[in-house]
């Protein structure tokens, strides 16, 4: 049975503009739940414009070409996972580091605040003992440095890291580890 290169030519669109138009809103409802308006509105824009293109293209046709109905659920089901994994390269929004460690507590304190990341130093009982707790309120991209760099200095720390709905200020890290296309204003 030979498939007719339109259809397929059709399909290959309608999954390519279901990853993007799904990957978009995935993301969109992420940044909408932290309260940044601005992009999940012209996230939106771009999402339900590719939507009702691919809705309409799939709806006029399905009577004649139903093979497309499978090229739009598994841009569907694609578009979730790419948004997702989107959204983590991003890494938007804020997030709390808790950081406990019997051993190493000052010292990471004092490692982190001298690269200028703020950390509040409390100290615990454990189950085993005295510990240090490390309080740092970051934003989840500083995580990608952070967490390296604690973990290099004891590696058998245990640590927590929860999402942040709300939050009057972030210090950010006087200077920033992150590179890319980020870093490439701040050189001097």
């Amino acid at each position: 049975m030979m498939f007719d290169p339109h259809i397929l030519l059709t399909g290959v669109v309608v999954f390519l503009a279901r990853i993007c138009d799904v990957s978009i809103g995935t993301v969109r409802t992420i940044v909408t739940v932290q309260g940044r308006t601005g992009i999940a509105f012209t996230l939106a824009i771009f999402e339900i414009t590719i939507w009702v293109t691919v809705a309409g293209t799939v709806i006029n046709q399905i009577g004649d070409k139903p093979l497309l109905v499978i090229f739009y659920a598994f841009g569907y089901a694609t578009g979730n996972v790419v948004g997702i994994i989107v959204e983590r390269k991003l890494a938007f929004g804020t997030t709390i580091l808790r950081i406990i460690t019997p051993n190493a507590g000052m010292a990471i304190a004092s490692h982190l605040r001298d690269k200028g990341q703020p950390v509040t130093l409390f100290k615990g009982e454990g189950m085993y003992g005295p510990v240090d707790v490390l309080y740092i309120a970051c934003r989840r991209q500083d995580l990608k440095w952070i967490l390296p760099e604690v973990q290099r200095m004891d590696p058998e720390l245990f640590y927590v890291i929860e999402k942040v709905r709300d939050i009057s200020k972030v210090l950010r890290p006087a200077s920033s580890l992150v590179g890319g296309w980020r870093s490439v204003g701040k050189r001097k």
